[in-house]
């Protein structure tokens, strides 16, 4: 008896003396399992970069709370709510909390109000539960704060023409992204610098009003202009290679060879710049006239060798597209007029061909008069971005346009150019524009071949233009008329995010998840099915359990 008594004290013991010390392991060692096909809690190191800088608190407050949330939008809670537990697994000075912005109905319409006049502009949804229809008003964003500054979050990534699930699968997708751009906004000072070039005939700044305030964000941005070129082209492009990257948006008005030449030294020398051009002369606000019509005529930047070189080539063509976004025109007089969307072949919609970065997991893009580009050979690395739907064709120009072209029937069968280039990114090694040539000016140390750089072209310099309404610059991409967001500021903003280096934040984007929904009309159509079988399988299991068990135990102990 002692000896079995010595023997359960000393496993008692052990038992006691191990979960003491599995008590302490788990203090100091923690770790978390992701076991899901897809990784999706498995943070990208991005995000862990961004969150490391996280040294004071961060608070975020998540408006995705209510009881009226449509099920598929319960998925989206469910995920923001589980990523930022991974968040704040990682580092402690991550807080979060979930509100309901709209719960005190006095309230109500106040608080609305308010959030809108912030930018949290809520959305409507189709809520159907039980058979029934209704509509339900959610706020999709999120606020994080850190050291007294607040920046807002969008958790709704949307896409034309998708059903609530897609929407929240493509939201799902974005999650991370979402967070960790917002955060970084908070816990990144900026650094590098943009140069918004002026002088030949670019936008006015109105109209990229609301492309510069995004960018601004994360960079310097200022105006820079060409003009002192003609007398100090050398101190000119030392005051050019100061910023990180230029950005010439529309230009209208030739380029001079000085002009031209200290461009190619800025790239020579690392310089990452963004082009949007056009080889056609052509506007949809200039049809807005008496005539409702204008001529579309070829235009000369005298900028066809420069980018011959470096690999591409702007046509003075006319992109039309079967695939491609309205436009809205007014019919009738007076009160009786009415807005009437039409098809307008000259607004194609494009679309990343590619899995790269800066196109992935992107909306269409719409473009305006866009012109075709040709690739060529050259030293640099070409990747096309942007190509338009295969049911396009080419139109040639003086060509005159009119708005009475919407009425036109459409034959499928003309369409038959394929898809065409719309954006190009080129990089590695430039050679230079004036090589083997006669210098337009005399610079110290100029450069025949480049350091590695990046450069991006696109066709089209509508492509950051911003409508501007009563109030001011209307946020980039946003069809009033129709109600669509394209993707024009988010592929903008990934575009300068990748020029100047910026790689991480936009490689999250490719985080692929596989989002699972219940079918919610099989759900409504077979409820009471699942509802007897969830109640009265375990009870009918448990009497055949129980009826089993003592007929066995009758028969075992009957002799």
């Amino acid at each position: 008896m002692r000896k079995n008594l010595n023997k359960l004290i000393k496993n008692i013991a052990l038992i006691v003396v191990g979960l003491i010390l599995l008590n302490v392991l788990s203090q100091t060692v923690y770790k978390r399992f992701d076991l899901t096909t897809d990784q999706r809690y498995t943070l990208n190191p991005s995000a862990l970069a961004i969150l490391d800088k996280a040294d004071a608190p961060i608070v975020i407050d998540v408006f995705l709370e209510g009881e009226a949330f449509p099920s598929e939008f319960r998925k989206l809670q469910l995920e923001t709510r589980q990523l930022l537990e991974e968040f704040k697994a990682y580092n402690n000075n991550i807080s979060f909390s979930f509100i309901n912005p709209i719960e005190n109905d006095a309230t109500r319409d106040q608080t609305i109000q308010q959030l809108n006049d912030r930018g949290l502009t809520p959305m409507q949804l189709n809520v159907k539960e039980n058979g029934k229809s209704s509509q339900a008003v959610i706020f999709p964003w999120a606020l994080a704060s850190f050291n007294n500054t607040t920046v807002k979050i969008p958790l709704v990534k949307n896409t034309i023409g998708a059903t609530q699930q897609q929407l929240v699968t493509n939201s799902v997708q974005q999650l991370e992204y979402a967070f960790a751009d917002g955060i970084s906004k908070l816990v990144n000072p900026k650094r590098r610098k943009i140069a918004v070039l002026k002088g030949n005939g670019q936008l006015e700044n109105k109209y990229i009003a609301d492309y510069v305030k995004s960018i601004r964000d994360y960079y310097f941005i200022a105006p820079f202009t060409l003009d002192s070129v003609a007398n100090q082209a050398e101190n000119t492009l030392k005051k050019l290679q100061e910023y990180d990257l230029i950005i010439s948006a529309k230009p209208t008005e030739a380029f001079t060879e000085k002009e031209k030449f200290v461009l190619d030294q800025y790239t020579m020398n690392g310089g990452k710049s963004l082009w949007l051009l056009e080889q056609v002369a052509m506007d949809k606000d200039s049809l807005y006239n008496d005539l409702g019509k204008n001529v579309a005529i070829p235009m000369d930047l005298k900028l066809t060798d420069f980018f011959f070189k470096y690999g591409v080539r702007i046509n003075p063509l006319i992109v039309s597209s079967m695939y491609s976004a309205p436009i809205t025109l007014a019919s009738g007089e007076g009160s009786d007029s009415q807005f009437q969307s039409y098809p307008w072949t000259y607004s194609p919609l494009a679309k990343g061909n590619t899995k790269h970065p800066i196109v992935n997991n992107l909306d269409f893009l719409k473009f305006d008069f866009a012109n075709p580009m040709d690739v060529l050979k050259s030293s640099t690395k070409k990747t096309i971005l942007l190509q338009s739907a295969p049911l396009s064709k080419l139109e040639g120009t003086p060509r005159e346009i009119s708005l009475d072209m919407v009425n036109d029937q459409l034959d499928p069968k003309s369409f038959n150019k394929g898809p065409q280039t719309l954006a190009v990114l080129l990089e590695g090694t430039f050679t230079s524009v004036y090589n083997n040539r006669v210098k337009p000016v005399n610079l110290p140390n100029t450069k025949n071949e480049s350091v590695p750089t990046k450069m991006v072209v696109i066709s089209d310099g509508d492509i950051i233009k911003n409508e501007v309404g009563r109030t001011g610059p209307e946020e980039l991409g946003f069809d009033k008329y129709t109600g669509q967001t394209f993707g024009n500021k988010e592929f903008l903003i990934n575009v300068a995010n990748y020029l100047l280096d910026d790689t991480g934040l936009i490689n999250i984007r490719s985080k692929e998840i596989a989002v699972a929904f219940l079918n919610p009309e099989k759900i409504s159509a077979e409820k009471t099915k699942w509802q007897l079988l969830n109640i009265l399988l375990p009870l009918v299991l448990l009497g055949v359990f129980g009826f089993a068990f003592n007929y066995l135990r009758k028969k075992k102990y009957a002799k």
